[in-house]
């Protein structure tokens, strides 16, 4: 099958490489974001997907408006029979209804669940236990289209939004390739998507807010959604104080949410709305990301009380 391949993110590098290396495909062009300034020194840089696209000499655009009629003329030579999205942006019409085998997104969910864009994040923070990949047809209403294919994973208990990104990616690249080899054969049936939607919204910097009357679980559970990137946190002594790990001490109810009950031995312990969490890796304003015991080494003894919980974004 010839395939035009659409990405971004390091989410998508894993599916590009197995279709690039599938003997029974062909990758006849990639479409991604252009370059764009990143970082302090504005320096210019290509998309996770367009590295490796050139890696695999294979031939990239990188459209600025997707129904310039310019890129679709490109898209209609490259002759593709099916379009191979994963983490790009919204397609019109003009695209996604060209190619005459379909036109098909890989999720990180397992849909309707987690609709939008950060489903991975959403999973772990609202606690669920199991996760998975979709591939869909792309319709006009987003992450609403029939699906092709899924497939379940469990989430480890210590796993973080990293790790299960991770895995996810590869699950995915392995899920893309089966939905290509089915369309290709002709034995895939889409079918409608069944169960209540939730959503999964872009985090913000207020998703991150820890409300420490919530319990240690749902605590701990905004801690590893938001872990590595961009963090959960609390102000403390009137600096933002970011935590990516944490561990569940106990889930008694608390009288004193956000109050440091524990600051010495190389342990941090805060109370929190139902039971206490200690906190093992942080990032304190203005310094690296550090261990808990490290953190304490470089504070006055008796100088940590308690994180505030008036909302200050």
């Amino acid at each position: 099958m010839r395939i035009v391949f659409m990405g971004t993110p390091e989410f998508a590098v894993p599916s590009l490489r197995k279709l690039a290396s599938s003997p029974d495909h062909h990758i006849t062009g990639v479409v991604t974001v252009p370059d764009r300034q990143k970082g302090r020194g504005l320096k210019v840089l290509a998309s996770p997907v367009k590295t490796s696209a050139l890696d695999l000499n294979l031939p990239v655009v990188q459209p600025e408006v997707l129904d310039d009629p310019g890129f679709i003329g490109q898209l209609t030579g490259w002759n593709a029979d099916c379009f191979v999205v994963v983490g790009f942006r919204i397609l019109p019409p003009e695209v996604f209804e060209l190619p005459p085998g379909g036109c098909f997104n890989l999720h990180a969910s397992l849909l309707p669940k987690y609709r939008g864009a950060a489903p991975i994040q959403w999973a772990l923070i609202r606690g669920e236990k199991k996760t998975g990949v979709t591939t869909f047809l792309i319709r006009r209403t987003v992450d609403t289209g029939d699906i092709l294919m899924q497939d379940e994973t469990e989430i480890g208990e210590n796993e973080n939004a990293g790790s299960l990104h991770d895995r996810l990616a590869v699950i995915g690249a392995g899920l893309v390739l089966r939905t290509v080899d089915a369309l290709e054969s002709g034995k895939l049936t889409p079918r409608i998507q069944h169960g209540d939607p939730t959503s999964a919204p872009k985090i913000t910097q207020e998703t991150g807010r820890i409300d420490w009357n919530a319990s240690a679980g749902q605590i701990r559970n905004l801690i590893r959604g938001l872990s590595p990137y961009p963090g959960a946190y609390g102000f403390l002594n009137g600096r933002r104080f970011k935590i990516y790990e944490a561990e569940i001490l106990s889930q008694e109810d608390g009288a004193d949410a956000g109050k440091i009950i524990k600051s010495e031995g190389g342990q941090l312990i805060v109370q929190t709305g139902s039971g206490c969490i200690l906190v093992k890796t942080c990032q304190i304003e203005g310094k690296n990301r550090m261990d808990a015991a490290a953190f304490l080494r470089g504070v006055a003894p008796g100088s940590l009380d308690r994180f505030d919980i008036i909302k200050r974004i």
